[in-house]
């Protein structure tokens, strides 16, 4: 009862606080023309699905939105990675936290804020056609992506990035039409998520308990987490499980992670032309300046140093 007085309360000064539909830093987001759109309507693959904005908003404190009925034009899909926020459709409130998902209906009154204290990271796309409404069915309520053995988070973001460059590089129809048909991957790995994972499962031979806390940590580069959340993981104490670790690969299990995360920096270096504050935020770091320390201590130069250098 505590609990529940404590969030109306914060909900509370939350209306009273300032409210911003974007500008986050680090924020990064696509809206597709609308004549553009009405163009690919008409097109047999965009009749069944299209989009018509796609984003990420890290760490979005005083997020809000609201709409009316014929202002939600569209459905829209907010996964959120990181804190937590609520969602109210039709006068129904519920709390969208790290690791939930959820669809928002076309045509439902609806308004949505990130949680003051704990504000949400989130991935989002708007869309609609005629198989929308089928992809909506059971995800109208936030479901929980539990971080398992066969999870498979990180390929799920990867189809989101995947549409994301292809739109980001011009609407021409093999773009557009590349776009949706990862969409409808990207929306089957949420329908039919039991399924998505065995298919992964399937083809993995069984992973030692070194593995699984690799598994664990890419699985949450997108945020900061603490020894104890990969030991409790592995079902081992923390003092056995990084003396394990250790003797495995030769480093600690944060050292071990900040590796990983400068890894998948190092690509989106290589491959994007996302600003360094952005690719900060995508790794799970606080600010671009200990981002750019921890990089150094790894790759031997800054982040701008490194995106100049000649590869290959």
């Amino acid at each position: 009862m505590h609990g529940l007085f404590y969030y109306f309360c914060l909900k509370s000064n939350y209306n009273r606080m300032a409210k911003i539909k974007s500008g986050f830093p680090g924020e990064r987001a696509i809206v597709l023309p609308q004549s553009v759109v009405q163009e690919f309507r008409k097109d047999d693959l965009g009749k069944l699905l299209y989009i018509t904005d796609i984003g990420f908003y890290p760490k979005a404190v005083f997020h809000f939105r609201k709409r009316s009925e014929t202002e939600a034009l569209q459905y829209i899909i907010m996964y959120c990675i990181y804190g937590e926020g609520w969602i109210e459709v039709d006068g129904n409130e519920q709390k969208l936290t790290n690791g939930e998902v959820v669809i928002l209906p076309k045509g439902k009154a609806h308004s949505y804020g990130s949680d003051p204290q704990k504000p949400w990271s989130i991935y989002w796309i708007h869309f609609d056609g005629d198989m929308a409404s089928y992809f909506c069915e059971g995800l109208e309520k936030p479901l929980l992506i539990k971080i398992e053995k066969d999870s498979r988070i990180e390929d799920r973001l990867e189809l989101f990035e995947d549409i994301f460059s292809i739109l980001k590089n011009g609407y021409s129809k093999m773009n557009l039409d590349y776009s949706v048909t990862v969409l409808f991957h990207f929306l089957g790995s949420l329908k039919f998520i039991n399924a998505f994972r065995c298919s992964q499962s399937d083809r993995q031979t069984k992973r030692d308990m070194i593995e699984e806390a690799i598994h664990f940590m890419r699985e949450n580069l997108q945020r900061q987490i603490k020894l104890e959340e990969i030991a409790q993981y592995t079902k081992y104490s923390v003092s056995h499980f990084s003396t394990l670790f250790k003797e495995k690969t030769g480093y600690s299990p944060l050292n071990y992670f900040n590796q990983l995360r400068i890894q998948a920096a190092c690509h989106h270096l290589d491959f994007t032309d996302l600003h360094i504050n952005q690719i900060a935020m995508m790794t799970g770091f606080k600010d671009q300046f200990y981002f750019s320390r921890i990089f150094r201590s790894i790759m031997g130069s800054s982040p701008s140093d490194y995106r100049k250098r000649i590869k290959g």
